[in-house]
């Protein structure tokens, strides 16, 4: 065989002829295309495995089978609903129980269940399944995202991650079909909503299959609690879920990133179980009327919610002001790195007052727990908490002037949109085309835009030749 002969059967240059010939080819050229982004830049990866993700989810739920009246929906509903399935927040602009068919429903679950493994694990998933390989940047994005000690670790932990997800959601679905049945459903009915609230639940999505959402259980603790259980895992994040998989509750054995996000977590349940129910406690729109059990059992539902969750038993429009601020400032936080939940983390907000603390007792190290963090990390704490202020920001300000809505209800929408919540004060359900459309890429922009920062960034490490004299500014 010459070398023109071998050029010409080679890939790059090879027509396709029969239909399996052009398949081939197709596939060949696509992970081509895999594989250079991965390598290049794995952070794209993600972005558009989550857009495609986006666009074929958002294509299915556009389709007459989708909707209960054999229907088109319209694009900006259909759009609006796939990224709020796929980011796992759970803002609606139509009911999921009325508009949706079976159908629609499940392809709803479907997305939940896609979105909640995160950008970077979809990205890494997508490199193995087209091209069996990762890469070294792409193992190096997957393991900053999982937390990997090694990065031969990072194709199993890949696996474990689903696993896991699997088995908390099949758990979760386990106890609360048999409440369901006891309730009076049949049981195709009680199978099906047990399955959807726990992937809703665990992906932190808030979607209920239900029109009147979760109200009518407002004091069955059988079904609420596992909600917040499931919630609560999910919001803590894969690598901290792995880390007590393996050491349990070992306080000596759990690595800084666990030690972090479970006392923070903790903290902010705490903190927002009380200031909640104090908030509202003589309330009579919300929980003033109810006995103390009950008022506790909301306080504590709504600070595990608030901070990604997204399921209510009150009516968010009937909450005090201060009670809504605290709400923002809840969401905002959000949960753990590479979970469920959005925000912008609770790691962040430790590294944050951590620094604070060093720089109060004029320590030049952030120490904690026997431990250094870097220059490099606090770097990117402060882009990611000054990224999603702006995005919040300026999302804010254009909702302002579309809507014509007071400013609380606004921000609460753009918080609640942006940290991928889902709890609402009904405000996406009025606005037009042109705010949802502004939700729309706030909330997707909120799921992928500060992890994929904080991945990107932790990455771009290069060596300098030399060093600038250094002058300090005056700070505050």
């Amino acid at each position: 065989m010459t070398q023109s002969q071998s050029r010409s059967k080679s890939p790059a240059n090879w027509h396709p002829g029969t239909p399996e010939r052009e398949g081939l080819w197709i596939f060949t050229r696509l992970r081509d295309f895999i594989d250079n982004i991965a390598n290049t830049s794995p952070a794209r990866l993600a972005l558009s495995a989550f857009g495609m993700v986006i666009l074929i989810f958002t294509a299915l739920l556009s389709l007459p089978v989708s909707s209960a009246t054999g229907e088109f929906t319209p694009l900006y509903q259909a759009m609006f609903t796939a990224v709020s399935a796929v980011c796992v927040t759970g803002l609606t602009v139509v009911s999921t129980a009325v508009h949706w068919s079976f159908f629609g429903q499940l392809i709803i679950l479907i997305g939940i269940f896609v979105g909640g493994l995160g950008t970077l694990t979809l990205a890494s998933l997508l490199a193995l399944m087209v091209s069996k390989k990762l890469g070294v940047r792409g193992k190096l994005i997957a393991q900053e995202a999982l937390n990997a000690g090694r990065l031969g670790e990072v194709g199993t932990l890949l696996r474990i991650v689903i696993v896991t997800s699997v088995v908390i959601e099949a758990a979760l679905a386990l106890t609360l079909i048999p409440r369901f049945l006891m309730l009076g459903e049949s049981f195709g009915q009680a199978v099906w909503h047990g399955v959807f609230y726990a992937i809703s639940s665990f992906n932190n999505a808030g979607f209920t299959p239900h029109s009147d959402g979760i109200v009518p259980y407002e004091t069955d603790l059988w079904i609420l609690v596992p909600l917040m259980v499931g919630v609560f895992l999910g919001s803590l994040g894969f690598p901290v879920v792995m880390v007590l998989q393996q050491n349990g509750l070992n306080w000596k054995k759990w690595n800084l990133h666990t030690k972090l996000t479970i006392q923070v977590s903790l903290i902010l349940l705490v903190s927002g179980t009380v200031l909640w129910g104090l908030m509202e406690w003589d309330n009579l729109r919300t929980i003033g009327a109810m006995t103390v059990e009950d008022k506790v059992i909301h306080s504590l539902f709504a600070s595990v919610m608030t901070r990604s969750g997204g399921f209510n038993l009150v009516d968010q429009n009937q909450m005090d002001s201060t009670t809504m601020l605290l709400t923002d400032a809840l969401m905002f936080a959000g949960g753990g790195s590479a979970s469920t939940a959005g925000g912008i983390k609770v790691t962040t907000i430790a590294v944050m007052f951590l620094a604070i603390a060093a720089e109060a007792r004029g320590d030049s190290d952030v120490k904690v727990y026997g431990r250094t963090i870097p220059e490099g990390t606090m770097r990117v704490a402060i882009s990611v908490i000054v990224a999603g202020a702006t995005l919040v920001s300026v999302s804010a300000f254009l909702l302002l002037a579309i809507s014509g809505a007071t400013l609380d209800r606004v921000l609460f929408e753009t918080i609640s949109a942006f940290a991928t919540v889902g709890l609402s004060t009904g405000l996406s359900a009025e606005l037009p085309p042109s705010g949802v459309y502004v939700l729309t890429a706030l909330m997707f922009a909120g799921r992928v835009g500060t992890v994929t920062l904080a991945a990107a960034l932790a990455l771009r490490q290069r060596s300098q030749l030399f060093h600038y004299p250094e002058e300090r500014p005056i700070i505050g």
